[in-house]
């Protein structure tokens, strides 16, 4: 059933486009957290065919993407996305990849699989991620960077407030390192999804009160501005 939701978002954008040259690849890919005090929960990096997509900006979040936004489980769509014939690294930083860290993979790309995708949750957030969403693997051999956005998954509301972690359960996950980096007893920023489907995250807003306030999140440490996250793509063949 997961593979069946998934598969109608992957196929919906992308059914008419029109693919480039087949090509294998060996890539070295390389991921930079670029903020001052998000985390990111362990990264799946996926090559795959290009008619999918891991989301689409504008539409429902699949039940995997939600899974791996509201709790950081990568375990959905790197399912998901291996049974239609993905190449994947998984958790490639060996868990949270902390501020302004970097961590590195090679991955082996089939000749179909000539897109690239990337996503994992950042940390404290209620349903915010970063996404690289079926990038082009370029043909000619070489060293890329791109520059990545945070999205919100559009399934819960941003209330800021620890506790949560699955599916449909208010709140911000906080797994150690976070715990004493994280507030306590905020009242809550909202209780209302303002809008359900895949869009820019607007951000945390977070208070100066660690103890108290409206959010749980601090407002200068884990604030942050668009772009999250460096891409660095080295490809050879």
């Amino acid at each position: 059933m997961k593979i069946k939701q998934l598969t109608s978002v992957l196929l919906a954008a992308g059914v008419t486009a029109i693919a480039p040259a087949l090509h294998a690849a060996e890539l070295e890919v390389s991921v930079q957290n670029l903020t001052r005090g998000i985390y990111f929960t362990p990264i799946l990096i996926a090559a795959h065919t290009p008619g999918q997509q891991l989301f689409n900006v504008g539409e429902a979040a699949s039940a995997e993407l939600q899974e791996m936004a509201e709790g950081g489980n990568i375990t959905g769509l790197a399912e998901a996305t291996e049974a239609m014939g993905a190449d994947n690294v998984i958790n490639p930083a060996g868990g949270l990849l902390m501020p302004t860290a970097t961590t590195s993979t090679t991955l082996s790309t089939a000749d179909t699989n000539t897109a690239l995708s990337i996503v994992a949750m950042m940390l404290p957030t209620n349903d915010g991620f970063i996404g690289l969403n079926s990038w082009e693997i370029p043909t000619e051999a070489g060293t890329y960077t791109i520059y990545i956005n945070a999205y919100d998954a559009g399934t819960e509301a941003n209330d800021e407030i620890r506790g949560g972690g699955a599916p449909g359960v208010p709140g911000l996950p906080v797994p150690p390192p976070l715990e004493d980096l994280v507030g306590t007893g905020g009242s809550g920023v909202t209780a209302e999804i303002t809008n359900d489907t895949v869009h820019i995250h607007p951000g945390n807003l977070g208070d100066d009160d660690a103890e108290g306030g409206m959010s749980d999140v601090s407002n200068t440490v884990q604030r942050w501005l668009n772009p999250v996250a460096r891409v660095t793509v080295t490809v050879s063949e």
